[in-house]
């Protein structure tokens, strides 16, 4: 690259969050860590290789106002963005309740995090780029968005030591994040804007062995993913070699949805 560019990262302080930002800043960009727990911002944007590559904001990117501000920090602290990743996504304190008894609260307050946040953002930052005639958005899916969860996985799964299943509000939302994505893409695409999704399948993260065997059992590589793998599609999709890709879903969970 000529020189750095600048992408703004949601939900950076997570697991995906921290493999996306070593990885980005190992590719060039200067990288708007953004969490809603600042510690957790600043965590990831320590580990980068080069101190001056990433700064940490702390920001609930559901409140629009918030967004606001955190784009005029930006912008006066690294300049106009290039590059936008919806990666954040939350889950309720009922989020693992049986789908007859979900709580419509818990239904909106992951609804606001892991779709209508990612509408905000692209509204927020998404008009610059089209102003600028380029930039690039990439979201985080889930296979569960694309597919149904397999319920038997989760026949004696834990993580932490709590009973898990993929609830219906994660699906319905990682699936019109996806259509979100395919209407964006065309909506600017004439604009210079490319507009993308990136869907990780199970990466490992505290599942108990029942788990973990059940789940490899479903995929043709027979394991769970990596950070890095997912980052390295992420940054992939936002980089110039993806200069002719957008309306488009890169996959990475080793075969699970093919069969």
């Amino acid at each position: 690259m000529a020189q750095a560019r600048i992408v703004v990262l949601t939900g950076g302080g997570g697991i995906l969050g921290h493999a996306m930002v070593g990885q980005l800043t190992a590719d060039g960009w200067q990288v708007a860590v953004v969490d809603r727990n600042a510690e957790l911002a600043q965590r990831a944007a320590g580990l980068t290789r080069d101190p001056g590559s990433a700064n940490a904001y702390d920001c609930d990117v559901s409140d629009r106002d918030a967004l606001r501000d955190l784009h005029g920090r930006i912008r006066v602290d690294m300049g106009p963005v290039d590059a936008l990743i919806c990666n954040a996504a939350t889950k309720s304190d009922n989020f693992f309740e049986p789908f007859e008894t979900f709580p419509l609260e818990d239904w909106n307050q992951v609804m606001a995090v892991n779709l209508t946040a990612p509408m905000l953002c692209a509204q927020e930052f998404g008009p610059p780029m089209v102003k600028r005639g380029r930039g690039t958005i990439v979201n985080t899916l889930s296979i569960y968005g694309i597919v149904a969860p397999d319920q038997s996985i989760y026949e004696g799964s834990l993580y932490e030591g709590r009973a898990i299943n993929t609830p219906a509000i994660y699906s319905a939302s990682k699936a019109g994040l996806w259509g979100l994505t395919k209407y964006l893409a065309s909506y600017w695409g004439q604009h210079g804007v490319r507009v993308n999704a990136v869907t990780p399948g199970g990466i490992f993260s505290g599942q108990n062995d029942s788990f973990v065997e059940k789940y490899n059992a479903r995929t043709m590589m027979g394991r769970m993913g990596e950070p890095h793998e997912v980052a390295d599609a992420v940054t992939f999709l936002i980089s110039d070699k993806a200069s002719y890709i957008t309306g488009q879903n890169l996959v990475v969970d080793g075969g699970l949805t093919a069969w």
